[in-house]
């Protein structure tokens, strides 16, 4: 099953659409209340990012799923012409290294997917990593070398697999809502569009 796609323009904030959603699923899939409501905390989760990265581009938003496997696609059209300002105030960050908003892994979720936008509307679409532009140590602990699906990956799993040798990336992770829901987030992007997917098995 797919729901319907909540389409979303550059800079809107009206997200009446996608209230009700996962109850639709739900009811649809015949899940229990409990899943139900773990399917919509998650949902609850991506939406807060949207407006944030409504400021980049266009926007999507729907679930689907395949027998038991839950996907909430959270989509971000980069707007080709992103602002020089907007651009060189993510990449700054990107070079210092530190983020004072990307505290919680939520943040960290949103500002992956800003570097992304941002080295995009750099490199005029090639969506390649900045080789002057150190970004940030945690956007690296999840990024995948060799992305399957996308020009550029980054993992919540492969993110909690290299955070277990830090304890204070480890000590956030467990007080994060998304980690104890959701079995993983991935962050990619391709000819432009990133794309924040979380997935839950029940």
């Amino acid at each position: 099953m797919k729901t319907d796609i909540c389409k979303f323009e550059k800079g809107s904030a009206d997200f009446d659409s996608i209230s009700g959603l996962a109850a639709k699923v739900a009811a649809y899939n015949k899940l229990d209340k409990k899943q139900e409501l773990k399917l919509t905390l998650l949902c609850e989760e991506l939406v807060e990012m949207l407006p944030n990265l409504l400021a980049y581009g266009k926007g999507e938003f729907w679930i689907e799923n395949e027998g038991r496997q839950y996907k909430i696609h959270t989509v971000v059209e980069a707007d080709d012409l992103l602002p020089t300002v907007e651009r060189d105030k993510i990449l700054s960050v990107s070079t210092s290294g530190k983020n004072a908003a990307a505290t919680g892994i939520m943040s960290k979720i949103r500002a992956a997917a800003e570097v992304m936008l941002a080295n995009y509307a750099a490199t005029v679409g090639t969506a390649g990593t900045l080789n002057a532009k150190p970004i940030y140590t945690y956007y690296n602990m999840g990024r995948f070398s060799a992305p399957v699906d996308y020009t550029n990956e980054w993992s919540l799993a492969l993110y909690k697999e290299n955070a277990k040798a830090d304890k204070d990336a480890w000590d956030e992770l467990e007080k994060s809502i998304i980690v104890n829901l959701a079995d993983d987030v991935t962050v990619g992007i391709i000819g432009g569009r990133v794309e924040i997917v979380a997935i839950k098995t029940f």
